[in-house]
């Protein structure tokens, strides 16, 4: 579906391609001068570890790095910076000076679940391009993917009410609040405060009132007159400025009647940001259905995490809507997400591809070798997602057979599956340096999140030791794997 708000780039009137790493054009100078800048290769960017100790996350940001390398090219002002530092020869500032991206790119879509060690993108092209724009991939989808996945499990916690993305003024940068904000919107909140995030991607921006409203004002109940008589269609007043239970509601209910009802309009909401949840919404929803305004929304704010609004919900806290900020916007309790970028194959002078492998002490690190594709397995009586499979690029599923996969590191772990139905995870999204492919609309991809999200077992979505979702490697692509382990391992013992 064809991306339909306007069309804002990442840059915002800046030139982000040098946003690289020093590396990646020290080593690109170096490709050049050896002669291998035209050598293909293949790198996959993946994951090791869901944060938070969860099942799953979710995939954001690939419309940012579409826009980025759709518009990638050196201006002579970088010229002359690289010039300047001695290092670079004029071969290779020439190469730069002409750069026009000529990569293959594959991606999984924007709100899909995702697992570790399954490749998110790969990019196959000259090995010069392809390891230069390894930074900017990398910044784009781990931020993203760490905001949507933790607005995700924000969302689950809120059982269905709406979550409003509270935290542009914690974000650590403008770039951070209006990409989370995107992110968090994909992740399954309902809107977010940020309004140039409205603007530039079409999804909702709210927002009523600050403290501020009514400090300014001689008295708590003057300013929400004033602001009722202002705003009497979307009438939602801060309560908790003084005191909620004995200043805060009393004044509401007493501005809804005398404001409000007499023009027959139903106020929309109260809102609370401070004091003991659970208690506070229980005595305003006592309160409020008391003096007739059982429709009245409670909405709750005030450093909210996804075991915050479990427990008070728990606790029997009556809550419509939240408002979730920094520990959303900032992933706090876990601010990293550890996306990789790595090799994985090139191409020989015939064309044949020769798969590359990295080899560690600590296994979780050794890497996936070869040109390869995630299937996703459905059970067919259920829908629900059973594992996934990842297979070399040219190996294809008889979903007419059964499937028997297994257990990539306790291979006695074994499953054949009957009925079932696959799925290819990943799309080509540029096409020797053409985009291919047009993202859906935000706010689509948040639906196709929820949709996604609905088909994993419930063990997955835990906050707490979650189920651990299966990630298999084909029986071909395991051999080649353990083949190449092998193959160091003999070479080292000869040395």
């Amino acid at each position: 579906m064809e991306h339909t708000n306007r069309n804002f780039s990442i840059k915002n009137g800046r030139n982000l391609t040098m946003l690289v790493d020093f590396y990646e054009l020290t080593m690109g100078n170096g490709y050049l001068e050896n002669g291998a800048k035209d050598q293909i290769a293949y790198f996959d960017m993946f994951f090791r570890r869901v944060p938070d100790g969860g099942g799953f996350c979710v995939m954001a940001g690939v419309q940012q790095v579409i826009e980025y390398l759709s518009e990638l090219s050196f201006t002579e002002e970088d010229i002359d910076y690289l010039r300047g530092k001695n290092l670079f020869s004029e071969k290779f500032l020439e190469y730069l000076r002409d750069f026009k991206f000529a990569c293959d790119v594959w991606a999984i879509p924007e709100g899909t679940p995702i697992f570790p060690h399954e490749p998110l993108l790969t990019v196959r092209g000259p090995v010069i391009q392809a390891q230069f724009i390894e930074t900017m991939i990398l910044l784009t989808i781990n931020h993203q993917t760490l905001i949507a996945t933790k607005a995700n499990r924000i969302c689950r916690a809120a059982g269905g009410r709406p979550v409003m993305e509270f935290g542009s003024r914690r974000a650590h940068s403008y770039d951070a609040a209006i990409y989370g904000a995107r992110a968090a919107i994909i992740g399954g909140c309902s809107s977010t405060a940020c309004t140039i995030a409205e603007e530039m991607f079409g999804m909702p921006a709210v927002g009523t009132m600050a403290h501020s409203w009514v400090q300014l004002h001689d008295s708590e109940y003057e300013a929400f007159k004033a602001w009722a008589e202002i705003n009497p269609n979307d009438c939602t007043l801060l309560v908790d400025t003084y005191n909620t239970i004995k200043s805060g509601i009393p004044n509401a209910i007493k501005v809804f009647d005398e404001v409000l009802k007499p023009k027959g309009i139903r106020p929309k909401g109260v809102r609370i940001d401070s004091g003991d949840i659970t208690y506070l919404t229980k005595k305003c929803r006592e309160m409020l259905d008391a003096a007739g305004y059982s429709d009245v929304g409670i909405v709750i704010s005030n450093s909210l995490d996804e075991f915050i609004i479990r427990d008070v919900l728990s606790q029997g806290a009556v809550i419509d809507s939240l408002g979730v900020g920094e520990r959303l916007i900032t992933s706090k309790s876990e601010p990293v997400f550890g996306g990789v970028y790595k090799l994985c194959a090139v191409e020989d002078k015939s064309g044949e591809l020769v798969p590359k492998i990295k080899i560690s002490d600590n296994e979780e690190k050794i890497t996936n070798p070869g040109f390869k594709k995630i299937y996703r397995i459905y059970e067919s009586g259920t829908d629900m997602a059973a594992a996934d499979l990842i297979t070399l690029h040219d190996e294809v599923i008889d979903e007419s057979k059964p499937l028997e996969i297994f257990d990539p590191v306790y291979t006695w772990k074994k499953k054949k599956l009957k009925n079932y139905y696959i799925k290819e995870l990943m799309v080509q999204i540029f096409d020797k340096g053409r985009c291919v492919y047009r993202s859906p609309d935000v706010m689509e991809i948040r639906q196709y999140t929820k949709d996604q999200v609905a088909k994993l077992w419930p063990e997955v979505l835990r906050f707490e030791s979650p189920h651990n979702y299966y990630v298999d490697l084909s029986t071909h692509l395991w051999k080649l794997k353990h083949e190449l382990i092998q193959k160091f391992s003999d070479e080292y013992e000869e040395k």
